[in-house]
């Protein structure tokens, strides 16, 4: 899974999808969740960086890369798979 090559996000945590000229506001979370996808990170590695990073538990680690992901996924950001 990775974002499409025209999403872009600032340290200030705004998405920015340059072939709509759309753009989101995303809390540092996000953020970080779209950084590690442009890194090539898999979603096991993203979650377990996540899990480090921030003093959260499994499940809502797991709930929010799902909700946020499937927000990508609505807003046509994400590449397909294949």
């Amino acid at each position: 899974m990775k974002l499409k090559r025209h999403v872009a996000v600032s340290e200030s945590g705004v998405l920015f999808n340059a072939a709509t000229g759309d753009s989101f506001s995303v809390n540092h979370l996000a953020a970080r969740i779209i950084e590690l996808l442009k890194e090539g990170k898999t979603e096991q590695k993203i979650k377990s960086i996540l899990l480090e990073e921030y003093e959260v538990d499994q499940e809502s680690i797991d709930t929010d890369f799902f909700d946020f992901i499937s927000h990508l996924k609505q807003l046509n950001l994400l590449e397909s798979n294949g």
